[in-house]
């Protein structure tokens, strides 16, 4: 590996210091592997993580053959098999408002070495419903590729929850392109289907040919924000009209193959005003075949960040630059309002066995990874990058490239899984320097080492716009007077390909009774501020943040639904 002097510094620098004896980010390593890569992860209860892989040879088996689904247990840290029947591999998913998980898309293709696979996936509906068992015993997916699948092919399809509780599903490719999306789908869709043909999107066709996995957010007003390579736009979908937004400053490309990441802000009341952030990627021209690409081209440390209404819009992107370049970021809620930002390498491209100068790396696209993360503070003056710090936090250790996963857990801390960046599993060999990666993590925020808040009780359900009242229980460090009182509506996310489809986080006005034992917030005022669906609530007191509370945010109906 060849270390360009700038990632060489910035590998190198001394981390700012904190005091010796104060509790610090923690990368915590389990006992136990994960069996499937896991390059596609989502919380599926408060005690599940559901994993996808590729349909390929992975040691963890089911039924006879290599598993590519599998249920994290968060309490345990142990795996469990699931069976699937299409292949999963580089699709993406959300939950619906009734509770179950869609995954959505996956790969055309079927693996030799694994007779279980069915149909191909690129037109995968997978169905996880809810389940009681904590352990996930007894939890199964349902799939019926003859009857229930998407309207077009799609491999690295974008997909989000909106505001009637359906998923809009964007973009992808009908073919399993290796670089480039040469075969597109340029069209939109939803679950359950809303019409019975795609609806075209020009802007798609526009962003060709680094436009896959389009990085998608439901606006609180119920349109989508939408990046795709360097372009944005704002799609009405009650209208269907597509309005152009700003290029991303600077020829900075943010979607696969020149993977950035981007997350919508926290929103707060009463105007929830929408901020979106888009950090790393990639200043190649995609109109370079990759052939020709360096996997030592630095990736971009910019971050733009641009406010979602028309005085912002006319304003442009804000620009920042994070510590240092990513490529294959994700970016992540902390249940405080910060972002979390973390995976990735500091060189080169997503994808696998594409580029030039891999003669050390394997089959890596990318290279030099990324292996302390960040945190960004939105409400932090916009001064000499004061707004991003690494202060305390630890170096992972264990590379997460291409096919990495991270998600924020009920428990609170980050669910590190996954990297691939290779054509098939590939296990760790002393001359394999990114294998396919089966060690699982979690980041663990400094208040775990802590006493913390606790909810006692939470309603099943939450309607919008009411008033609920909880029991708490606060330790006497955290009861004084004055303390900064935040509660966090949490949607966890998708995460698939360095972007973390769904995720959002609602703040609610909320206030702790005088005698310390009941919290009482207000919901948000309907559907289009939080789609209808599962959520988690968070309360932090000071920064130390409690274990969430996994509630359904509306009625809990199938969708669609209007609340």
């Amino acid at each position: 590996m060849n270390w360009p002097l700038t990632i060489a510094i910035a590998i190198l620098s001394p981390l700012t210091h904190c005091a010796a004896n104060a509790p610090q980010w923690q990368f915590n390593l389990k006992n136990t592997t994960s069996g499937i890569v896991a390059l596609e992860s989502i919380i599926v209860s408060p005690t599940l993580a559901l994993f996808f892989d590729r349909a390929a040879n992975d040691p963890l088996q089911i039924n006879g053959h290599s598993a590519w689904g599998a249920l994290w247990d968060l309490e345990t840290s142990t795996v469990r098999p699931i069976d699937v029947l299409t292949d999963s591999f580089c699709g993406s998913g959300a939950l619906l408002s009734n509770g179950s998980m869609v995954s959505i898309g996956g790969d055309p293709r079927a693996f030799a070495g694994n007779p279980a696979v069915g149909p191909d996936g690129n037109q995968g509906l997978r169905i996880f419903e809810p389940c009681a068992s904590p352990t996930g015993e007894g939890c199964t997916l349902f799939e019926d590729p003859a009857n229930l699948h998407l309207l077009e092919r799609r491999w690295y399809p974008a997909s989000i929850r909106i505001f009637d509780g359906s998923l809009m599903i964007v973009g992808g490719s009908h073919v399993s392109t290796p670089f480039y999306n040469t075969d597109p789908a340029l069209s939109f869709e939803f679950f359950p289907r809303k019409e019975d043909t795609p609806r075209p999107s020009p802007f798609l066709e526009r962003s060709l040919p680094a436009n896959l996995f389009p990085r998608s957010f439901a606006l609180p007003d119920g349109r989508v924000f939408i990046i795709a390579n360097k372009q944005s736009i704002i799609y009405d979908i009650e209208a269907n009209t597509e309005t152009p937004l700003p290029e991303i400053p600077n020829g900075v490309h943010v979607t696969n193959p020149m993977d950035g990441s981007a997350i919508l802000l926290p929103l707060s009341p009463p105007l929830y005003i929408p901020e979106v952030l888009v950090c790393g990627g990639s200043t190649a021209d995609d109109r370079i075949q990759p052939a020709n690409l360096s996997s030592q081209f630095p990736a971009s440390a910019q971050c733009s960040r641009l406010t979602l209404t028309p005085a912002g819009i006319a304003r442009g992107w804000e620009v920042e630059r994070m510590l240092e370049g990513r490529i294959m970021p994700e970016l992540v809620h902390v249940p405080n309002g910060q972002v979390l930002i973390i995976n990735g390498g500091m060189t080169g491209f997503a994808a696998a066995d594409n580029v030039a100068d891999r003669e050390n790396i394997g089959q890596s696209n990318a290279d030099h990874p990324a292996l302390v993360p960040a945190l960004y503070t939105p409400s932090a003056p916009l001064v000499n990058g004061t707004r991003f710090s690494n202060a305390g936090m630890p170096n992972s250790g264990i590379p997460r490239l291409y096919h990495s996963s991270v998600t924020l857990t009920p428990q609170g801390n980050f669910l590190v899984a996954g990297s691939a960046p290779n054509g098939q599993f590939v296990p760790p060999a002393p001359d394999v320097p990114f294998p396919s990666e089966l060690r699982v993590q979690t980041l663990d925020p400094p208040f775990m080492q802590v006493p913390r808040p606790r909810i006692l009780s939470m309603p099943e359900k939450l309607g919008f716009g009411k008033r609920v009242t909880v029991p708490i229980a606060l330790p006497t460090s955290l009861r004084g007077p004055g303390a900064k009182v935040q509660v966090a509506l949490m949607d966890l996310g998708f995460s698939s390909h360095a972007f973390h489809s769904s995720a959002r986080l609602v703040f609610m006005d909320a206030i702790i009774s005088t005698d310390r034992k009941s919290l009482t917030f207000i919901t948000p005022p309907n559907g289009r501020v939080y789609p209808p669906g599962p959520a988690t609530v968070f309360l932090t007191v000071d920064d130390v943040t409690s274990e969430g509370a996994w509630v359904i945010m509306g009625s809990g109906n199938s969708p669609p639904t209007l609340e």
